[in-house]
């Protein structure tokens, strides 16, 4: 093979790429701007149908970015293969670029942190409420890499639809804070600004202290006596839609 035939390019780009695990990652990544430098499939006909039957807007970029490769080639690139048996690589968004768009004012959608959060899929899955929602970005205090391959593969390549980086709690993007928290005010009462900063903590340990020592504001979701937390991903769902009520 050459060194302009796909499976050379993908070996050349994996490491310092972002994968788009599956047809559905690739199909957001085109929609919302991502640079695909090499896109594969086992069946290029089966993917261009599943195109035109939920993403026609995007059939001509796959179009133009797919190549079939032997199903052994596809399995030997990808991990974890993924059930639609599409893959490819993008350019991770400049990282400066999102700094200035987590930065500028006025926002006219809040910031999402998780603080030191542990769960890979869960990370994902905020990320893609996220970017459902408009927010601005998703900031990460701690370890957590955003841009794992099991997170933008749990936000299923909406990662391009939002500004997503890993900050510390001292360089986290201006606003009032609303850290979520068992002890604070009940959110039904409290108006969340479109330049809100909403931190949530992690799934075991909630809230660090420098987060804490860091918030404006603690306010608490409503939760039946006895229950003890609601999953991340829901959490952050029932605060962007306390915030979009405010909108509508």
């Amino acid at each position: 093979m050459t060194g302009t035939d796909p499976v050379s390019l993908w070996h050349r780009l994996a490491d310092s790429s972002v994968l788009l695990d599956g047809f559905h990652a690739l199909k957001h990544a085109v929609r919302f701007g991502a640079e695909v430098p090499v896109a594969v499939t086992v069946d290029r006909g089966a993917a261009l149908a599943l195109a035109e039957e939920m993403a026609p807007d995007v059939r001509p970029t796959l179009d133009a970015l797919l190549t079939e490769v032997p199903a052994e080639v596809y399995r030997a690139l990808v991990p974890r293969p993924h059930p639609t048996e599409v893959a490819a690589l993008a350019v991770r968004p400049s990282r400066a670029v999102h700094l200035e768009k987590l930065a500028h004012a006025p926002r006219t959608a809040p910031v999402v942190v998780l603080d030191n959060p542990r769960n890979l899929g869960n990370a994902g899955a905020v990320i893609r409420l996220a970017a459902g929602f408009g927010a601005t970005g998703v900031v990460t205090t701690g370890t957590l890499d955003p841009w794992h391959p099991t997170v933008v593969r749990g936000g299923a390549g909406l990662h391009f639809a939002t500004a997503v980086e890993r900050l510390t709690v001292a360089e986290l993007p201006p606003g009032p804070v609303f850290a979520l928290d068992p002890e604070g005010d009940d959110i039904r009462g409290v108006k969340l600004p479109d330049d809100a900063v909403l931190a949530f903590g992690s799934e075991r340990s909630g809230l660090s202290a420098d987060l804490r020592a860091h918030a404006d504001h603690l306010v608490a979701l409503p939760m039946r006596p006895q229950v003890s937390s609601y999953n991340l991903a829901t959490s952050v769902a029932m605060t962007l839609y306390h915030w979009s009520l405010a909108g509508s």
